[in-house]
């Protein structure tokens, strides 16, 4: 009797144990730490998006965080004579998806101050005519313009259990540095 006593008591520490451990984690952007992203353009048509934030009471697991961006094109239309004029539509660009691993060992004390890969949307260097909403197939989109819309930053810890899911999108354009809202 004793014995399963001491197996009893031995399982339901172990049980105890656990749970505290599971329940330890209580994932949370530290004060002033909340997702900033700043999009750069390297040219016209080039952009690269890098979020930043300070992440604290986050478990003993891999952390992965993946960034996606979207956003449009608008083109000048050029005739064979080589006369532009303004395209009439917005191209959609994207979705580009960049995802950022973190080791388990990169967390110290539940703390991380995590600094995601560079997203790189970029709109082709030409468009057709239909694409781009010029007056005829005899004219082409040329020298585009991109700008970016939408930001998506999903945060998992482990990978495949979600703990944030941050965005902004303006669908007239970010302006950096864009905050998300999660």
């Amino acid at each position: 009797m004793r014995r399963v006593l001491i197996l009893l008591a031995s399982c339901l520490l172990f049980l105890f144990a656990g749970s505290a451990t599971a329940q330890a984690a209580s994932p949370h952007f530290k004060k002033n730490g909340e997702p900033v992203c700043t999009i750069t353009y390297t040219n016209l048509y080039t952009s690269s998006t890098v979020c930043k934030t300070v992440l604290a009471g986050l478990g003993n697991d891999d952390l992965l965080a993946t960034v996606t961006v979207n956003g449009f094109s608008k083109y000048l239309c050029q005739n064979q004579g080589g006369n532009t004029a303004p395209g009439q539509n917005k191209v959609t660009e994207g979705p580009a998806s960049a995802p950022t691993f973190i080791d388990s060992d990169a967390i110290k004390n539940g703390n991380l101050s995590l600094t995601t890969n560079a997203v790189t949307l970029a709109a082709d260097p030409t468009a057709t005519a239909a694409e781009a909403g010029c007056p005829n197939n005899n004219w082409t989109g040329v020298n585009p313009v991109l700008t970016v819309t939408s930001i998506d930053l999903l945060i998992e810890q482990p990978e495949g259990t979600t703990i944030f899911h941050c965005t902004a999108s303006d669908p007239a354009g970010l302006t950096s540095p864009v905050t998300l809202t999660c």
